[in-house]
């Protein structure tokens, strides 16, 4: 009956994550699919629109870096069974999405602004083709691991969790990060840019650049020289060819 609740849990988990990600296309994109998006709703005073923005990033930021950190995880395993720690992870991170998307003030001062034509079609393609990055990269490396089925799945068949395994395959061979390559192409790709659009597309970048650090520190004490081999043949976020690649 407990693998099957944690089963239950890892579902709806995934659920909340999935419908969170797709409304994240919308929203990002200022596509009228939903009832709010970056660009949609009345501006209000800068400063304070300003604020309350970089706290709800903030709050995505802190929450998805301290869950994701090793130290952190030893401690919240302690509270919540193992079986569902990735499950709560992405249910967090979800929630703190959701908020953004709830709470986001937009600041819609032009930034740029591309008409119709060639170049606004380009920006759209890129915009889609960096989803499309980031979807396929999480299959390359195991999506129902990452987002916690794989583990509620083998606490209900009772099979024991697999070590880790080093691989890098498709974009994984040429650069280490596709997943965070397609969110910038998804972010920074609009013919109109909003002054709200780029204070987001700021934030995420630099919080991806952050992140990387912390991520690779604890893959390095993971894997060691092997994963220090593979930094210096593969990209960070721009792909390297030619570096060789490993299966």
């Amino acid at each position: 009956m407990l693998g099957l609740f944690y089963a239950a849990y890892g579902l709806a988990s995934y659920a909340v994550f999935f419908a969170a990600f797709l409304y994240a296309v919308a929203f990002v994109g200022d596509l009228p699919v939903v009832p709010k998006t970056i660009d949609s709703g009345t501006p209000g005073a800068l400063a304070p629109s300003l604020l309350v923005d970089a706290l709800l990033l903030g709050l995505f930021a802190v929450q998805h870096s301290v869950m994701a950190r090793p130290a952190f995880k030893r401690w919240w395993t302690k509270i919540v069974p193992p079986p569902i720690e990735r499950s709560t992870f992405v249910l967090f991170a979800s929630l703190a999405l959701i908020a953004l998307y709830a709470g986001w003030q937009p600041l819609t001062q032009p930034v740029w602004a591309v008409g119709p034509g060639p170049l606004a079609t380009i920006l759209d393609l890129f915009f889609w083709a960096g989803w499309g990055v980031v979807l396929i990269s999480t299959f390359l490396i195991s999506h129902f691991e990452l987002f916690g089925l794989k583990q509620v799945h083998d606490r209900l068949v009772r099979r024991e969790p697999a070590a880790p395994e080093f691989r890098t395959p498709g974009f994984y061979r040429y650069v280490r990060h596709p997943i965070y390559v397609g969110f910038i192409l998804a972010f920074w790709s609009t013919p109109s840019m909003s002054v709200g659009h780029l204070v987001f597309a700021v934030a995420t970048l630099a919080y991806i650049v952050i992140a990387i650090q912390f991520e690779e520190h604890d893959l390095v004490g993971v894997f060691g020289e092997r994963y220090r081999a593979y930094r210096r043949r593969a990209g960070m976020l721009w792909p390297k060819f030619g570096g060789g690649s490993q299966p």
